[in-house]
């Protein structure tokens, strides 16, 4: 056999050709990230005049109705077409009953953007936590969650923001069944063309202490191990996206997406649906931490980890990292 250079085989493959410039890696580029990719989540609040920056999340603020316009405007500037909201309610109670109030601050927040940009699809989370007074994310009877007694306010809740202009519904409280209890709500008051995006695989994780600044929603007491899934079970989350389907979810979502790229992997493998992952709050403020701190580009950190999401098969990113990562990458 002749020889190249030294011992190499004539036949080995110079993978570098195609890595010498820019314009070449751009040009095999495999995985690409669009702005339309990404969905980018607001807390909104009451008052006037609010934007306050959240500490535990840096560049992501609590906004009152008044800023909704203006965010919308530059989330359109920047081609990024999709919100997810969650709210903070002006008082908590046992059963989180502003999460169902017309009147409650998602459901006037959706109002007042579908009327300032009807084009924005507007996604509300569904979920009882950040309106409860003990912080979980159902009904508690005994010092315990109960499924079944918080199926109703779910849907009761999805049927509200659907009225209100919301475009997808997304339930986050990993109730069993009520992805099915949901849809039945909103068929039966005629809003059969919501489309629902579960929460599908939704782990029990320490990447969500940020967000509970945030939201204001950490657990009054306990944890929520007994309703969010336990982080080693790969398994168990293919069976939680394949119930939520059957059960007539539209979209299913991977939570956190970072520590479940191989699960996010596999349930693009396993299913044909929509599939989103959520870039959750810890694996946000953990880029901004080194980045502060001089450990790391922030820039090419944040674009790898998101190349990443999309490369294990996410179409859908919900990340706070959104309106950074489009400005990069124009």
């Amino acid at each position: 056999m002749t020889t190249t250079t030294g011992t190499l085989p004539a036949s080995f493959q110079r993978f570098r050709r195609l890595r010498s410039s820019e314009g070449l890696r751009s040009l095999v580029r495999e995985t690409r990230l669009d702005p339309a990719d990404f969905v980018y989540p607001l807390f909104v609040t009451h008052g006037d005049n609010v934007r306050a920056e959240i500490p535990s999340m840096p560049g992501q603020y609590h906004l009152s109705l008044d800023q909704l316009a203006g965010e919308a405007d530059e989330l359109r500037s920047l081609r990024i077409n999709a919100v997810l909201l969650f709210g903070l309610p002006a008082a908590k109670d046992d059963e989180g009953r502003e999460a169902y109030d017309p009147e409650g601050i998602v459901q006037r927040a959706v109002r007042t953007l579908k009327q300032h940009a009807p084009d924005l699809v507007v996604i509300t989370d569904l979920c009882l936590c950040e309106y409860t007074s003990h912080g979980h994310c159902g009904v508690v009877r005994d010092n315990q969650v109960d499924n079944d007694a918080t199926l109703p306010l779910l849907a009761r809740t999805a049927v509200v923001q659907a009225h209100a202009g919301a475009d997808i519904v997304a339930p986050s409280d990993m109730m069993d069944g009520r992805v099915a209890a949901i849809r039945d709500a909103l068929d039966e008051s005629g809003l059969v063309q919501t489309p629902i995006m579960a929460y599908a695989a939704k782990q029990a994780s320490a990447f969500y202490g940020p967000f509970r600044v945030a939201a204001e929603s950490a657990p009054q007491f306990g944890d929520r191990r007994g309703y969010q899934m336990d982080p080693a079970n790969a398994r168990e989350a293919l069976l939680e996206i394949e119930a939520d389907i059957a059960e007539g979810a539209d979209i299913v979502m991977i939570k956190p997406a970072l520590s479940n790229l191989d699960i996010i992997a596999r349930a693009r493998e396993a299913f044909d649906l929509p599939l989103a992952a959520y870039n959750v709050s810890g694996e946000y403020a953990m880029v901004k931490a080194a980045a502060s701190a001089g450990y790391l580009d922030e820039r090419l950190a944040t674009l790898e980890v998101l190349t990443a999401i999309k490369r294990a098969g996410a179409g859908i990113i919900i990340t706070y990292h959104a309106k950074e990562a489009v400005r990069w990458l124009s």
